[in-house]
């Protein structure tokens, strides 16, 4: 199995890099279960523009096909004025529904409080909608206070390790297609 996150920030890694990189570390299971985290901050990827990713000469493409070869996914966003970055969405534009059809995904934000953690979750939601993706049911929230010198604190791990552990048994139970096709995947 193969696991991808992508950490929607725009600014060097800070302490939602290091949560995400540890719980990845936690659940690679060497033979069993491979993970790779896609840091947007480290990323060159070009608007959005409906030029193919294999068009765009930077880092889109390699980047979009990890996603649509993985087993289940994370998206990890700070909370950027009550939604997920511009930098994820900015990705997700690029990203045929293909990719992400059918695709465990489980959502990860963090806010500088407790305040604002629907929004991003809403938002993304909404967008996973029209891929027509497997959306664990909650997402995991951290807050600044989840952190102590940069390191996230047991409950912040916890609900980190309980969303990755969320995607994986949603891709390991491999329940195939549930509902219609999204509107956005059918032909005329």
């Amino acid at each position: 199995m193969r696991l991808v996150a992508v950490l929607g920030s725009a600014t060097a890694p800070g302490r939602l890099h290091r949560a995400v990189a540890e719980a990845l570390e936690r659940a690679a299971r060497p033979g069993e279960l491979t993970v790779e985290l896609i840091d947007l901050a480290e990323q060159r990827i070009a608007p959005a523009d409906g030029r193919p990713p294999d068009a765009l000469g930077d880092d889109t493409a390699a980047i979009v096909a990890a996603i649509g070869g993985a087993d289940a996914v994370v998206l990890a966003t700070p909370v950027y004025r009550g939604s997920f970055t511009g930098t994820l969405k900015n990705l997700l534009d690029h990203v045929p529904i293909e990719a992400l059809r059918d695709t465990p995904v489980a959502i990860v934000a963090m806010g500088a409080s407790e305040h604002h953690y629907l929004g991003a979750e809403r938002h993304l939601r909404d967008v996973l909608a029209f891929f027509g993706a497997l959306v664990v049911p909650t997402a995991a929230y951290l807050s600044a206070r989840d952190f102590a010198d940069g390191v996230p604190d047991d409950r912040a791990a916890g609900e980190l390790d309980a969303a990755i552990a969320s995607a994986l048994a949603l891709a390991r139970a491999a329940i195939g297609p549930l509902g219609p096709p999204p509107l956005a995947a059918r032909r005329p």
